[in-house]
């Protein structure tokens, strides 16, 4: 979705015009934005693919050739609506699908041959810092929050406050990696979901530790956002019905029995936003449900915004010195 276009950067250097692109498991996110002096996001295009890069990852430890096609195609595409606005710095990030991989070396080279983009692997550890400071810039008056992404192959949960981390994990569990490693059945039968379940709470017992009290719970990324638009019964994305918008865990917890019933074809029909990820949403909810529960969070605030928000500021930040 493109936004109207402001300057790339005014004379002063107090403004600048950034791209960044999120390469994870199951999507591919473009932003472009400006970044102002106040670390102020004003995104002028966002866009988002789903190539499902990490399919297959978990079991065989390289992204697949047919993957990888899907994947350079949507970066192409990505390589020309950048250029169109020409940014100051184009930042390209891999995250759980290509850190994980054995083939990434190679894979990172096809991206850098076709479209020109050096790809960044972030840890798991970076990936859940920059993803926090995204979120947190686009939900006013914070004073403690947590910050939940559930990814494909990852899920990230970092505590701070606006400026400071306190705690962060990454656990390896994600819509993506669940789906394939559990869910059998269309829909997954109640044992997968059992066995599920589990997993998911052995990883949660690695934040066990982590203080949550009095902190607002903010999602991110496409399990959240298109959970938000199913709670709202829209048939079609609309950013301004995501921003800050609330989900209650009674809300989450009918969502996912619904959900978990229902085979993929009808999860499709719900929403557009269930395109490329209706098979893997009932996974994405369970583990969305199970950490509000354990760590008990009643509600969560949306965001729309996450790690490729959190790499525009790192280039303002980075060019301010």
């Amino acid at each position: 979705m493109d936004r109207p276009r402001g300057p790339a950067c005014h004379p002063d250097g107090d403004i600048m015009t950034v791209a960044s692109i999120d390469i994870g498991t199951n999507t591919v996110l473009l932003l472009i934005a400006m970044v102002d002096e106040r670390g102020g996001i004003l995104p002028l295009a966002h866009q988002q693919r789903i190539p499902r890069l990490g399919k297959g990852v978990a079991a065989s430890g390289n992204l697949h050739p047919d993957a990888v096609e899907r994947t350079l195609a949507v970066l192409r595409e990505y390589r020309t609506m950048i250029d169109a606005h020409h940014p100051e710095s184009v930042v390209v990030c891999g995250t759980s699908a290509v850190r994980e991989a054995g083939n990434r070396t190679d894979f990172i080279a096809r991206v850098k041959e076709q479209t020109g983009f050096s790809v960044e692997i972030l840890s798991g550890e970076e990936e859940a810092f920059w993803t926090y400071r995204g979120a947190v810039s686009g939900v006013p008056g914070i004073e403690k929050a947590t910050v939940v992404d559930i990814g494909g192959g990852s899920t990230e949960i970092t505590v701070g406050d606006r400026t400071t981390i306190g705690q962060r994990i990454s656990l390896d569990v994600g819509c993506v990696r669940l789906t394939e490693r559990f869910f059998r059945h269309d829909p997954p039968a109640h044992a997968e979901l059992g066995k599920a379940i589990e997993v998911v709470e052995e990883e949660l017992a690695r934040a066990r530790g982590f203080d949550f009290a009095d902190s607002t719970l903010i999602g991110v990324a496409g399990t959240v956002t298109s959970l938000a638009i199913l709670d709202q019964g829209l048939k079609r994305f609309d950013i301004q019905a995501l921003i800050n918008y609330s989900l209650r865990i009674d809300r989450i917890d009918g969502l996912f029995r619904s959900l978990r019933s229902m085979p993929s074809a009808e999860i499709r029909e719900l929403s557009e936003v269930m395109e490329g990820r209706a098979d893997v949403m009932t996974a994405g909810v369970l583990i969305l449900r199970e950490i509000m529960a354990r760590f008990k969070f009643r509600t969560m605030i949306v965001s729309e915004r996450g790690v490729r928000y959190g790499l525009a500021l790192r280039a303002w930040e980075r060019r301010a010195g």
